[in-house]
């Protein structure tokens, strides 16, 4: 194949992903955007195998590696619970680091073969590519790992804060560019190694003190290393679509992780630097003093709706735990049908990661026209009977808005407490993930439905009809 064809296959792939992009922006659009994904990445290995022209046993090798992977890949998606996939995400960022390390290793070891050089004099531009890719990607791997651990469940979901962390990530960093500058010059492998296992600690060190109502921009970080990753590494291999792609998911990645912070009217900074939950996570299991709950039925929350003009359905986490996606689309259908107004409102950091409820509202095919944006909807709870929250525990809390002592002051919520009526289901009155008491709970417009989110969203279609 020659030059100029690949060059332009390559191009056409590019555009491919940057179509995709735009078709994920929408949910009405996404299975579009999927498809020119897969189709622009096919393309681009194509291009690579044509270009490269492996000897008949590479190519071997290559298929068995593509069977492999893609196996594995399909059986993943086929088999995962929605519930999951924020940790899958944050799962696959981490492979992406790993793979954007083991790449420039191989390009360290043996240069000749991506053009680079011999042995003991490789290029310079190659070496400073490699050394930031393999960093980034080092950097990537450990802290989706931690990202992954802490999703999951499998690590506390409240800030880690190690003593003199600041002082650490410091001097970490500062011999990591110094190991940079060094492998520069003399292409010493072992110099490179040093660069692996710094960044592979300060991957950990900087995720760990980052608490749960932050890890929407943790993940949506994570996408924007890997992106960035795979770009140096694509420097380093001469290849467009490898450096297109990863400048795509890098620069994208990093608006996210912009919009997440505006969204909590948070800095990116402040984020990096520790997040939600840290005091308040010790705090969460304090005496609460007097304060007094309602309590109510699922037959006291179905007078209220079906008697309502106007309900808004807030989902949260808790509605991914229960899986009660369509359930609640099947309330929303009950209602409809008696001639009450129903939208849903959905926060910018509600769930584990950018997008999770709007992907769990889609798969019960709820009509994207009825789902709204917190800029867009809050101003209607005013004018609503009833706001129906189910497990969206940190977004809801008045404190962010009203208490300045708050460590989650500041950050937008839901107005939930301004319906006439709030109806809060959970499994119990304990805090969210940011590990913050809600104060929600014990406001006088607010009954609580303590139970499984699905369970109790079953029940009260039944007592509706």
């Amino acid at each position: 194949m020659s030059v100029n064809l690949a060059a332009l296959l390559f191009l056409v792939s590019a555009v491919l992903f940057i179509l995709a992009l735009r078709g994920l922006s929408h949910p009405s659009t996404s299975r579009r955007g999927n498809i020119f994904g897969m189709v622009g990445m096919a393309i681009a290995i194509g291009t690579t195998l044509l270009l490269a022209q492996p000897s008949f046993a590479s190519l071997i090798f290559i298929v068995l590696a593509l069977a492999l992977g893609g196996g594995i890949g399909a059986f993943i998606a086929r088999t995962i619970p929605m519930t999951a996939m924020p940790q899958l995400v944050a799962g696959f960022h981490s492979l992406v680091g790993l793979a954007a390390v083991l790449v420039a290793a191989a390009a360290l070891y043996s240069p000749e073969s991506f053009g680079i050089g011999v042995p003991g004099d490789i290029h310079l531009r190659a070496l400073i590519e490699m050394a930031i890719g393999a960093a980034i990607g080092a950097i990537t791997f450990t802290g989706s790992i931690i990202a992954f651990l802490k999703l999951d469940g499998r690590m506390s979901g409240a800030p880690i804060m190690l003593p003199m962390r600041h002082v650490i990530n410091a001097a970490l960093l500062a011999a990591l560019v110094i190991f940079v500058i060094s492998l520069s010059a003399t292409a010493n492998p072992v110099h490179f190694w040093f660069i692996v296992a710094l960044a592979l600690v300060l991957g950990v060190l900087i995720i760990v003190p980052i608490g749960g109502a932050d890890m929407p921009v943790v993940v949506s970080m994570l996408n924007s290393y890997s992106g960035w990753a795979a770009a140096g590494i694509g420097f380093t291999l001469g290849n467009m679509a490898l450096i297109v792609t990863g400048a795509l998911v890098g620069s994208s990645g990093a608006i996210l992780s912009y919009i997440m912070c505006k969204g909590m009217n948070r800095s990116f900074i402040s984020v990096i630097l520790g997040g939600f939950g840290g005091d308040a996570a010790a705090a969460g299991g304090a005496d609460k003093g007097d304060r007094n709950v309602k309590m109510g039925s699922a037959d006291d929350a179905a007078f209220l709706m079906e008697n309502a003009t106007k309900v808004i359905i807030v989902p949260g986490y808790g509605m991914a735990v229960a899986q009660a996606q369509h359930a609640l689309r099947e309330l929303a259908d009950v209602l409809k049908e008696k001639g009450v107004d129903v939208k849903y409102a959905i926060h910018p950091v509600a769930g584990r990661m950018p997008g999770h409820m709007n992907v769990l509202l889609a798969e019960a095919n709820v009509p994207y026209d009825e789902v709204f944006e917190l800029e867009d909807i809050n101003s209607e709870f005013a004018q609503a009977d009833v706001a129906y929250v189910i497990g969206a525990n940190d977004v809801t809390n008045p404190a962010a808005r009203d208490d300045k002592t708050s460590p989650i002051y500041g950050m937008p919520i839901l107005d939930v407490d301004k319906a006439k009526t709030c109806l809060f289901v959970k499994r119990s009155l304990g805090s969210g993930y940011a590990g913050i008491d809600n104060e929600l709970f014990y406001k006088d417009g607010t009954m609580m439905l303590l139970g499984d989110a699905k369970k109790m969203t079953e029940d009260i279609v039944k007592a509706i009809e």
